[in-house]
């Protein structure tokens, strides 16, 4: 079924909230921690728009799968310059504040010459062989290396991810996977308030030919008593004394135009479930403050319990490829909830920001909970892993995230094209 300009947009803002708001974590301890951070970016693969604001560059990239918050020294730096290389500096008050790579030629007002020794990380200063002559110049703690048409800030050591306690480090990987359990926390207290407290059970619709209709219950019927015990507001009451009466006979106590009527009602047997053939509904009521905190914890413990029961099944491998869902698939849910309605949409978007959040944590290379491995082991060993080792390991980890979503999506587009 084709989806209108609404749902569609309604898709694409919840995977940019999510994803945003998952980034902005990392970001935002980063920064606190002072570690720079050279890029905020949202996607993978080209860049679709990219601005630079304060230290940061901001970029929305092509592919919708994720985000990330590059930080510097958390992989290896990409511009190197070694003594020998010839380079042109440009000063402001006696301090570099721009270093050139390349074009040398074409740089104007600069100092050029031979790099006899230089240091970008802790003393700041570069020594530069000019026609035979030594010359040494402080660098600027923000000064830029200019090569390739790109400019690259400096990153001093106590400006890398990599001189931080091992406790600021996790923090500013633990806090991307805490926003989403704010969001999802926040949402799920939203969806109270907006679905509202239910005050009843009623009786929304009766099944033609139904139990329900054989005993006379209408729709509009409020069920206040079944077998002499109050149902109140919760509709599971109902349920499960109707599935413990299969073929036997009920007594239900509804109201009907402000009048108590008594009705016997006898559940039949449809596919070995008791069923006695009415949608139930309710009259609601504005839902409390605290009503909406403690309802909305609780759906968030609900949710997160079966959340894990899925990945306790991937583990032990009881499922299938049709049992997961990639980018299509989840197009598709979305898709579904954004149709049935803000209270429903709104819903899933909790869900879907506490799953983000679960499985980032999970102890899978590429995804931040192995990242936080890393951090515990070198806080109990007393030194961190080989930077290099453990960017290896985050790379394999990639490739098959990468890998598994090919294969999810190839088959969820051959079960579209199935259907």
């Amino acid at each position: 079924m084709p989806l209108s300009p609404q749902v569609v947009f309604q898709i694409v803002l919840l995977f940019f909230v999510l994803v945003t708001i998952h980034e902005w974590g990392h970001f935002y301890f980063a920064k606190r921690a002072g570690i720079l951070v050279r890029e905020f970016a949202i996607g993978f693969g080209p860049k679709l728009v990219s601005f630079v604001r304060g230290e940061t560059r901001y970029t929305l990239r092509l592919l919708p799968i994720g985000g990330f918050v590059r930080m510097a020294g958390e992989d290896p730096e990409i511009v190197h310059v070694q003594p020998g290389q010839t380079i042109a500096v440009s000063t402001a008050e006696g301090v570099v504040d721009r270093i050139y790579l390349d074009q040398l030629d074409q740089r104007t007002g600069v100092v050029q010459g031979t790099v006899d020794r230089i240091d970008l990380e802790r003393e700041l200063v570069v020594k530069l062989d000019v026609d035979g002559e030594k010359m040494t110049f402080p660098v600027h703690r923000q000064a830029l290396m200019i090569a390739k048409g790109k400019e690259t800030q400096i990153a001093p050591w106590d400006r890398q991810f990599g001189s931080k306690t091992v406790g600021q480090r996790a923090m500013s990987i633990f806090a991307g996977p805490l926003m989403n359990f704010i969001l999802a926390f926040l949402l799920f207290v939203t969806v109270m308030f907006l679905a509202g407290m239910p005050v009843n059970v009623k009786i929304d619709r009766v099944e033609p030919d139904s139990p329900a209709q054989k005993a006379g219950l209408q729709a509009g019927d409020v069920i206040t008593r079944v077998n002499g015990q109050t149902i109140g507001s919760d509709p599971t009451e109902l349920t499960g004394l109707i599935r413990g009466s299969a073929d036997k006979a009920m007594q239900w106590t509804v109201l009907r135009g402000g009048q108590e009527t008594q009705i016997e009602v006898t559940p039949e047997l449809k596919e070995n479930v008791p069923l006695v053939g009415v949608r139930l509904t309710a009259d609601k009521r504005a839902t409390k403050v605290g009503e909406a905190i403690q309802g909305g914890w609780a759906n968030m413990v609900e949710a997160t319990r079966q959340i894990l029961n899925g990945f306790k099944s991937l583990v032990l491998g009881h499922f299938t490829l049709d049992d997961l869902g990639g980018p299509v698939r989840i197009v598709e849910v979305t898709g579904e909830h954004a149709s049935a309605g803000l209270p429903q949409y709104t819903f899933w978007a909790a869900i879907m920001s506490l799953y983000l959040g679960i499985f980032n944590l999970l102890p899978f290379p590429a995804l931040d909970g192995s990242r936080l491995v890393f951090l515990a082991f070198e806080w109990v060993r007393g030194r961190p892993v080989d930077p290099g080792r453990e960017s290896m390991v985050h790379f394999v980890g990639f490739a098959m995230l990468m890998l598994l979503m090919i294969a999810v999506t190839y088959n969820d587009i051959l079960r579209l094209i199935k259907s």
